[in-house]
């Protein structure tokens, strides 16, 4: 049976520091979003999610987005090292869950650098983004600690945005969907659906027809509802402020091994 487990992390004191390199900085309201992030976990629960809280670290502004901390593949967990040095603490308490629930665990190494943002999967296609915070050699490392286990590797320009998922993620039929002004190559991906808002680029497949995605896409909710499927809606507006999405605040956990 498929788990579903989530890795999350609750943000810190210095959360409103985070960094900030493709959009203008707005001042983020710390309290606001931490109630933000309780509302975001809760609907992890309630549709049928273990989430899994990893320590604090709270020296790090940036991170609740413990997405960029570490890949899942299959049983692996391939434990990133951020472009942004600034980053590299945050992986310390992700090992440890991670080898709690069984994994084995890689690293990327020096002179490797990896953020898992950069990372979407679609069955065994592993798309990586290539550009500021994922470079050659942390692309190769991935290659040879996922390749072997039978993915198909496609490495992926990223300019225009931080992460190769603040542009695209993908539907459950895995349709990719994102906003065009800010890819580099849609003409990568086979089954493109272009969506009208910026953060109608993200969502979390919760299961079935059901799509997490963030509340300041409306227009692209209505579009996924024509399609037939369910948007779940949370306010993440003092994450995005910071660049972040629905994806960057958890790590689905979908193929441990009983």
């Amino acid at each position: 049976m498929p788990s579903k487990k989530a890795l999350i992390r609750r943000p810190g004191p210095r959360l409103v520091e985070g960094l900030v390199t493709h959009i203008q900085r707005e001042k983020a309201d710390a309290e606001l979003a931490g109630r933000q992030w309780e509302a975001y976990a809760e609907a992890l629960d309630t549709h049928g999610w273990e989430t899994l809280e990893v320590d604090p670290a709270d020296d790090c502004p940036d991170a609740v987005f413990v997405e960029d901390t570490v890949v899942m593949y299959k049983n692996v967990a391939l434990i990133a090292r951020s472009g942004a040095e600034s980053r590299r603490d945050e992986t310390g308490g992700v090992e440890e869950v991670v080898a709690r629930l069984g994994c084995s665990v890689n690293w990327i190494w020096e002179p490797g650098t990896l953020d898992g943002g950069d990372v979407l999967k679609i069955g065994d296609t592993i798309y990586v983004g290539r550009g500021g915070r994922t470079n050659a050699a942390g692309l190769r490392q991935l290659r040879a600690a996922f390749e072997p286990l039978g993915a198909r590797v496609v490495a992926v320009p990223v300019s225009k945005v931080l992460h190769l998922k603040s542009a695209v993620t993908a539907l459950p039929d895995g349709t990719v969907i994102g906003h065009i002004p800010l890819m580099d190559t849609p003409s990568l991906f086979g089954r493109f659906l272009h969506v009208p808002e910026a953060s109608g680029s993200h969502v979390v497949l919760l299961g079935g027809d059901k799509l997490l995605m963030a509340a300041s896409a409306p227009k692209t909710a209505e579009l996924f509802t024509d399609l037939g499927y369910t948007p779940v809606l949370v306010d993440i507006s003092e994450f995005e402020k910071l660049e972040g999405s629905v994806t960057c605040l958890s790590v689905r956990l979908r193929e441990l091994y009983a």
